[in-house]
């Protein structure tokens, strides 16, 4: 079955160079202007580009160890050939990385939250093991956690997160560090059919168990070190407590993190607690946890608030 090309809008002419794989100074005019579309859709071009020519180059290399090569003249013009091939294809077929990236960097330089891109908010969560999925979406939604700077993140969610640390006995800072870290500071969260932001600050996914509103958001899981794009449903909540709460029911009903909630007050053994739990499958999610715990950021967004 022949797969119909997609209609690709003209790119403005400083990245309408970057179509031509010899011609350098495409890709210098790419970063003329870094963040407007046309840029960033350029540049996840050449990246789907580049994994084309990988493969393209995996095939020759089979058929010349298969007793089928070339003169050198020749290998070098098939290189040519695939190297121009592969950004071509990468212009009519969304092969999904080049998608992704394209949404990452977009994150980056665009106002607004966007579905959650960090690998650490789409880690493989139990399945619903002591999980309370009675939690229903509230009917009057409070202010989305969508504030624009870190500052005003922690003014959003401290007071929920400050409770719920409370009764779990934990450090506040730790639950902070966790759920900026999952939304971008609340730049990065999945959204609802309507559009509305689902508050899910811990990246909790929604399974059969959960009863309430529902975000679908494309991620990024890790299976055996290797990363991996798919679409996945999120819990979406009424409220930021709602969400706060949520997590902290799971945290205290799974046994999965009875040693998480044992670390107490000391932020960095919940930190390595979580990152051996299995909590996400990003291998570096501890580690991504403990740069946000420690950064300066944290340090100066929580300052005068704990």
């Amino acid at each position: 079955m022949t797969t119909p090309i997609k209609f690709v809008p003209p790119m403005a002419a400083g990245t309408a160079n970057a179509n031509t794989y010899s011609d350098p100074n495409g890709l210098a005019a790419l970063k003329k202007d870094p963040h407007s579309p046309q840029a960033l859709r350029a540049v996840a071009q050449q990246v789907d580009a580049l994994f084309l020519q990988m493969m393209l180059k995996s095939m020759r290399d089979a058929s010349a160890a298969a007793g089928e090569s070339d003169s050198n003249e020749m290998g070098m013009y098939q290189d040519m050939f695939d190297k121009q091939i592969a950004l071509t294809m990468s212009q009519h077929q969304d092969l999904g990385l080049g998608a992704l990236l394209t949404r990452q960097m977009g994150a980056n330089s665009a106002a607004g939250p966007v579905p959650p891109l960090s690998d650490a908010a789409t880690g493989a969560r139990p399945a619903a093991s002591g999980v309370a999925a009675s939690v229903t979406p509230a009917t009057s939604a409070a202010p989305p956690a969508t504030a624009q700077t870190a500052s005003g993140f922690v003014d959003e969610v401290l007071p929920a997160i400050r409770t719920a640390a409370q009764s779990l006995g934990l450090n506040p800072l730790a639950l902070l560090a966790q759920a900026a870290l999952e939304t971008g500071w609340g730049k990065r969260m999945a959204r609802t059919a309507d559009g509305s932001p689902s508050l899910n600050l811990f990246g909790i996914k929604a399974d059969d168990s959960w009863g309430g509103a529902r975000a679908t958001a494309n991620t990024v899981e890790y299976s055996g070190g290797v990363a991996m794009q798919r679409q996945a449903a999120f819990r979406a909540y009424g409220s930021i407590e709602e969400s706060v709460n949520d997590f902290a029911n799971l945290l205290k009903n799974s046994p999965r993190y009875a040693r998480t909630v044992a670390a107490g007050p000391d932020a960095q053994a919940y930190v390595d607690s979580i990152g051996r739990s299995g909590y996400a499958t990003d291998p570096e999610y501890a580690n991504k946890l403990n740069d946000i715990l420690h950064s300066g950021t944290l340090r100066a967004a929580a300052a005068a608030k704990l």
